[in-house]
């Protein structure tokens, strides 16, 4: 039994694909598979696409990654942004949403190893960076605190707020790069291109278990008593994966896992000293946070998972969705950088969960389970990496349905933009805890 709601052009109620989930990546499965010739259905419990985590995401577009697999992922994201309406097919009238590319400037800190890795990745494949001297920072941000701080500390402690130097050690500019300013609404220009293939969406459904026989997957019941049927089911279920996860019996399989951990972003008002910086993502290891621009005059504060600051792990279904002082310690020590910052401003911004794997790289790949596969682990940094992750997920679904077993012959994925054959493998879930990582939002 499927809902009456769902009806392929062929005229059944059965999809060749369930996929959990209608976030931006879910939503760019469904769009890769749809054109492939799938007939694919997404489930996701919110009342429409991109209501869950991903709406609350800061969409922020880059190209700086702790691994080379990982910036030859991003980097080649960007054309997709540069041009998204040709790549959602989409007609004019449509709206879209706005990427706003006037790049990221990071500032270098021992945190980061002063980017020597970083620009290593970025100059092997021939991205462009600039560096910045102290002098140039404090030119395009007239009014901005250039001393160090490091190390990152709490807002009690009895040194925040004391330099530790009379200067950072500089900046790199990454002029690739800038921020989506409606995440929802780039999501729900991806179910648009999606349903223009065919895909059909369920929304206000939850998934109480998914099916199996013979150690395939057959397909999933809804918490009302619902069973669809079909050979595929992809999990990218954000915050919920771990959950979903568990409902498929592969959890024993994985040698990397997933986990859902609360955060929070301040919504400000920009100060003076931040507004001559334009649109550009200004990432701050040494203060402990990112910020970004919000329409015109506000700005968006979160962190960079200091190591001071403790971890919130959380029940997806019961987190606290009240402001902590995790928000007073973001504003706060972007106020180090940005002094005339008003750090009594109004509670505002948002709480959520992000999705995160052991080593905060993602998860995509099969599983144990045939024809169950997993797009996770991947809030906080992969929402740049959307577009290619739904070709790249579909890639590896035709390989798989066609004999390979990708667990002992790795696909590699051609990166067409960044002109990269990227190693699947590298996101495998029985990879070992990659040490390249920054173990933060940073990736």
């Amino acid at each position: 039994m499927v809902s009456s709601s769902v009806s392929f052009s062929d005229g059944s109620s059965s999809p060749d694909c369930i996929i959990v989930g209608a976030g931006i990546i879910g939503c760019s499965v469904a769009y890769a598979m749809a054109k492939a010739g799938y007939k694919t259905l997404n489930i996701d419990k919110n009342a429409a696409p991109g209501h869950g985590s991903t709406g609350h995401t800061c969409a922020i577009i880059r190209v700086y990654y702790s691994t080379l697999d990982g910036t030859a992922l991003a980097y080649d994201n960007i054309p997709h942004w540069r041009n998204w309406r040709d790549f959602l097919e989409a007609p004019a009238e449509e709206t879209i949403a706005d990427y706003r590319a006037e790049g990221c400037l990071v500032i270098k800190t021992p945190t980061n190893k002063y980017l020597e890795n970083v620009k290593q990745n970025i100059a092997s494949l021939n991205i462009p960076y600039e560096e910045w001297s102290v002098d140039q920072i404090a030119t395009a941000y007239p009014g901005i605190d250039t001393r160090r701080f490091h190390p990152v500390r709490r807002a009690e402690d009895l040194d925040f707020g004391t330099p530790t130097g009379d200067a950072v050690d500089g900046a790199v500019l990454f002029p690739e790069g800038g921020y989506i300013s409606d995440p929802v609404l780039a999501t729900e220009n991806l179910r648009a291109a999606a349903a223009r293939y065919g895909a059909q969406f369920l929304f206000n459904a939850t998934i109480s278990k998914i099916l199996s026989q013979s150690g395939k997957v057959t397909g999933v019941t809804l918490a009302d008593g619902t069973t669809i049927h079909a050979p595929i089911v992809v999990n990218v279920a954000g915050p919920h994966s771990a959950i979903v996860n568990a409902m498929a019996g592969v959890l024993d399989d994985m040698q990397i896992k997933t986990r859902a951990l609360r955060h929070e972003v301040a919504h400000i008002l920009a100060p003076p000293s931040f507004v001559p910086g334009g649109q550009r993502i200004f990432s701050d290891s040494d203060a402990g946070c990112y910020m970004r621009p919000e329409k015109d005059t506000h700005m968006l504060i979160g962190s960079e998972d200091p190591p001071c600051d403790p971890r919130e792990w959380a029940d997806p279904d019961d987190f606290n969705q009240n402001f902590t002082e995790q928000f007073t310690n973001m504003v706060m020590r972007a106020a180090q950088r940005f002094p005339d910052i008003n750090i009594n401003s109004a509670t505002r911004g948002v709480i959520d969960l992000y999705d995160v794997s052991d080593d905060w790289i993602p998860i995509y790949d099969k599983s144990a389970l045939e024809g169950y596969y997993m797009a996770i682990g991947s809030s906080g940094n992969q929402f740049k990496n959307a577009p290619e992750v739904g070709k790249m997920m579909t890639a590896l679904i035709e390989t798989t349905t066609g004999g390979i077993d990708t667990d002992k012959t790795p696909l590699f994925y051609r990166l067409n933009n960044a002109q990269y054959d990227l190693d699947l493998s590298c996101f495998s879930r029985n990879r070992s805890v990659n040490l390249e990582s920054s173990f933060s939002v940073l990736g």
